[in-house]
């Protein structure tokens, strides 16, 4: 299982990173095991670990965690049932489709980030919805100023962009650049050439 988190702090649950990056058109950055989310938060501000829990569906609001350690562990935790929104009360155990479609429903009565969150996973893991919803970059292009359209006019260079210089330019990690790449930039039609430069760097450019 991976997991992506954008920078409005919505979480997403995918089978595969492939999956992930073929799904999300938006910049994100993934993790697949609590160690890796700890990495990520490690350059984020205690606020940010404070906002994505409250946005997750069926928790208690919380003004602070005592540690980023204790944030990150209810955060990991609490996610591994994504999709899956919180028990309302104790039940004879039923299977797992009727949970989740009863669970559904009361998700989108409850808290607005319950029902977003709800309808997010069931978008990423139904193949002709996340089609739709790709089309309006492929005929609109990215939008001016928005950090994709500055990602193509990098590419658009001569000589490209190194995957440094772009993680630098926009405070991205290395593995984030790939994905918008992989996913942002395909879906839009950019055909991205991608080699090393002269130095060694893996660099990336956009084919006119």
């Amino acid at each position: 299982m991976t997991f992506t988190i954008d920078t409005d702090n919505n979480i997403t649950a995918f089978g595969s990173a492939e999956e992930a990056a073929a799904a999300t058109t938006t910049p994100f950055d993934t993790f697949a095991s609590q160690k890796e989310l700890a990495a990520l938060a490690a350059a984020w501000p205690a606020e940010r670990l404070v906002a994505i829990w409250n946005s997750l569906p069926g928790v208690k609001p919380v003004k602070g965690f005592k540690s980023a350690n204790a944030a990150i562990s209810r955060i990991w935790q609490r996610i591994q049932g994504l999709g899956e929104p919180a028990k309302p009360e104790a039940e004879p155990a039923k299977p797992k489709a009727t949970k989740k479609a009863k669970g559904g429903a009361q998700a989108a009565k409850g808290a607005p980030a319950k029902a977003k969150a709800t309808k997010k996973t069931t978008a990423a893991k139904s193949a002709p919805k996340a089609k739709k919803a790709a089309k309006a970059p492929e005929t609109a292009g990215p939008r001016e100023g928005s950090k994709t359209a500055q990602v193509v006019a990098m590419l658009q260079r001569k000589n490209g962009a190194t995957l440094d210089e772009l993680a630098s330019t926009f405070q991205w990690e290395r593995h984030t650049v790939r994905g918008m790449i992989a996913g942002s930039l395909k879906k839009a039609g950019y055909t991205v050439e991608s080699f090393k430069s002269d130095k060694g760097d893996r660099t990336y450019r956009i084919n006119q």
